[in-house]
């Protein structure tokens, strides 16, 4: 049979990182595995075209379970199943959140994640379009760009914040991330840069890295509570492959915990509901699942936007806090964009923009959990949003202060008629109506693996899985807390940190030569 030193299942925003950083060695040899194609699929490489590869081939396509708080509404749950994995369809916003995120988690019980641990390697993946600084990277595999041609209506969407009296803020990752700007994006040569194409591709010729599309892994192998290797479903084939060091599973928010439960670590109950032998009786397996609830307010517009094949459906930015305390993190983002994005039942065709209010720390916690021991099966997603009041509350006023930006006199160029929420619902009753109708994701899940000492901790703050030997999570799913904006810088940086804690280990664990004579 053959054997790696590591096997990494996942080829996504932190799969890609860790394989390139551990066959930096060369004699360390590395199987990368991912249950979705190459990504030669030519939307993915087109900014915009990133909306049509949701619910495609490239695309897991996963809903939630009715949402008891929703109106019992399934919410549409995307995740990239392609070479790159989310970064290949997602909005290519680059946001790294807030320095009051990390230095929470380090609060929590993981020391090593505190913001000034974690900017290092912000910086080390970075390629700045600005160059390097205090706070970007200028030598890093990724291209981070401020965005290429904007549309005009997106810069009055800042003009009008200002003239409102928000601060202008040109850089969301520097230091501070309060106030208006526009976004920097994950694009080179006006093409999506997405893990695959920074960290991957430019590697696959390394004879210590082997990359295994189309490969759906079914279970992790273990003896005794020792990680031994990987069973994958190939061409309708059941394989399986040992590991010399560590099985680094980077499979995501939804499938890292799946693939856990799906190998006998999690929840004893339900795993033996399930009639899955237990390995280690992990509670927290599936639990603390986390994302960010959106409304949108959308407007027709009365010209052509003139929107360029590079431009993202979030061109411009603006952090605030609504309940005055600056020393946090701020609790709404909005995203805004020259297109029609409103929510079902209020269709429109035509020219557009709109913005998205984003809670950037909600009150919801969901879980992941197994609808049945088949690997093939869709995991059971369960978001909770809007089971806090407050968190309708202050998306009520987040709506309200976007329908105040909107009036401003430097978009009146471009305002036509509200297409939602409609000029029909003024009233709170009506927005709250409103928002529970409406409110999705902006597919952020994180969590559901987090790190930590606690009871309900999956991994420790070196992304070990607790009670198991050579298997560790490298994923969004390791955040304890959701960080403040989009995810997929911050699941790079794991990827980053996490190679470095893996090679220390290794380097730690080796028997000087002398010593071996």
């Amino acid at each position: 049979m053959t054997h790696y030193d590591y096997i990494v299942i996942g080829a996504g925003s932190a799969g890609c990182v860790v394989a390139n950083r551990l066959t930096e060695e060369s004699d360390t040899t590395v199987l990368l595995l991912e249950a979705g194609n190459l990504d030669t699929k030519p939307e993915i490489h087109i900014p915009g075209e990133c909306l049509s590869l949701l619910g495609s081939e490239v695309d897991w396509g996963y809903f939630s379970e009715p949402e008891p708080y929703l109106n019992h509404r399934k919410i549409f749950c995307p995740r990239g199943k392609v070479l790159g994995g989310s970064s290949s369809i997602n909005i290519m916003i680059y946001l790294r959140g807030n320095s009051h995120d990390y230095d929470r988690w380090q609060e929590l019980g993981n020391p090593g994640w505190s913001y000034q641990d974690v900017l290092p390697y912000f910086k080390k993946s970075e390629h700045s379009s600005r160059g390097a600084s205090e706070f970007h990277g200028g030598d890093g595999e990724l291209s981070v760009t401020d965005a290429i041609s904007p549309t005009v209506v997106s810069q009055r969407f800042v003009d009008a914040a200002v003239a409102l009296g928000y601060d202008h803020n040109p850089d969301a990752n520097g230091a501070q991330q309060e106030g208006v700007g526009l976004y920097q994006l994950t694009i080179k040569d006006g093409k999506r840069h997405s893990t695959a194409a920074a960290f991957l591709v430019p590697i696959l010729q390394r004879p210590n890295l082997t990359v295994i599309t189309g490969a759906l892994v079914t279970r992790l192998l273990f003896e005794g509570t020792c990680t031994v290797g990987v069973e994958y479903l190939l061409e309708g084939t059941l394989r399986q492959v040992r590991v010399n060091r560590e099985v680094i599973l980077s499979a995501g928010a939804f499938n890292s915990p799946k693939l856990l439960l799906l190998s006998g670590v999690g929840d004893a109950e339900h795993l033996q509901a399930m009639g899955i032998p237990i390995v280690a009786d992990l509670p927290g397996v599936g639990q603390n699942l986390q994302d960010h609830p959106v409304v949108s307010v959308a407007h027709e517009a009365t010209q052509d936007l003139h929107t360029a094949s590079t431009s993202s459906i979030g061109e411009a930015n603006l952090f605030l806090h609504t309940e005055g305390n600056l020393d946090a993190a701020p609790d709404l983002q909005f995203l805004f964009g020259s297109v029609v994005l409103a929510p079902p039942g209020y269709a429109h065709s035509g020219l557009g923009f709109t913005s998205f209010v984003c809670l950037t720390h909600p009150h919801n916690i969901g879980s992941v959990s197994l609808r049945s021991p088949d690997p093939k099966d869709t995991p059971m997603i369960q978001m909770n949003f809007l089971q806090s009041e407050a968190d309708v509350q202050k998306l009520v006023v987040g709506i309200k202060l976007l329908r105040n930006l909107f009036g401003a006199s430097a978009l009146d160029e471009f305002r036509g008629q509200e297409i939602a929420p409609g000029a029909d619902k003024q009233s709170d009753a009506a927005l709250v109506a409103y928002v529970r109708e409406t409110c999705s994701t902006v597919w952020h899940p994180v969590g559901t693996c987090k790190m930590g000492t606690d009871p309900m901790a999956v991994v420790d703050p070196e992304l070990r899985v607790h009670g198991i030997q050579g298997l560790r999570v490298v994923d969004a799913s390791i955040m304890p807390t959701i960080t403040t904006g989009n995810t997929n810088a911050p699941t790079i940086v794991i990827g980053e940190k996490a190679a470095d804690l893996i090679k220390a280990e290794c380097i730690s664990q080796r028997v000087p030569t002398y010593l071996s004579i």
